[in-house]
């Protein structure tokens, strides 16, 4: 059997930037634990804001939280409100801590890897056809740019007795070059017949051609 890598694990440093920017040799754990409790709460909290990324920053008791969002209006709220307790709250659970909110809004979801799969698995919870769901992700990233995009759905598909896996592939998805702007992300449907995994990679063409081409154009 191929062993896998984690396609943003991989690039780190490389092409893809950390989502923790911070070290603390004594209390490393503590604040991983918090950053996970952290992330945690605001995706439970803000689920139906398409919050795809959240990323934290630490300089001593100060805490910035910047999250990654294709409906930056829904977490915003009238005049700021909804953010201001969503800083409350933060700051509740991380002790008494200045905890700081940034949004960052994402300006086309249909290219953004843990949005598709997540949209996917909601879909398939609201009992549409998992191949229907799949085609429509499928061909809106082919249509908003995508080089390629490979889906793939396991588990009690259509409610089948024994579980089996599907996917859809269109394009080029080259997982082992590093140069290669691959996306990923994996969300769970959870379905009366029980859990169906969704994975989906995207590729979003090269780095180092964008970056090339921005260095003739300066």
């Amino acid at each position: 059997m191929g062993q896998k890598t984690h396609p943003i694990g991989f690039r780190l440093g490389i092409t893809r930037e950390w989502d923790a920017y911070w070290f603390d040799e004594k209390n490393f754990a503590e604040k991983l634990a918090e950053d996970i409790t952290l992330r945690s709460y605001i995706k439970q909290r803000l689920k139906h804001a398409g919050v795809s990324r959240i990323v934290i920053e630490r300089s001593g008791r100060n805490v910035t939280v910047t999250i990654h969002s294709s409906r930056p209006g829904v977490i915003i709220g009238r005049s700021g409100r909804d953010i201001a307790q969503l800083e409350e709250e933060l700051r509740r659970l991380t002790g008494g801590k200045e905890v700081r909110v940034l949004i960052s809004e994402i300006k086309r979801p249909e290219l953004d890897a843990q949005l598709v799969a997540e949209n996917i698995a909601q879909q398939i919870e609201n009992r549409i056809s998992f191949r229907r769901a799949m085609k429509q992700a499928v061909a809106a990233a082919m249509r908003m740019g995508a080089e390629g995009i490979r889906i793939k759905c396991s588990g009690r598909l259509g409610g089948a007795e024994m579980s089996r896996k599907e996917q859809y592939l269109q394009g080029r998805v080259p997982l082992q070059t590093l140069r290669a702007d691959i996306d990923y992300g994996f969300a769970t449907a959870y379905t009366v017949y029980g859990t169906i995994g969704v994975k989906v990679w995207i590729c979003r063409g090269e780095v180092l051609q964008r970056r090339s081409a921005r260095e003739r154009g300066s």
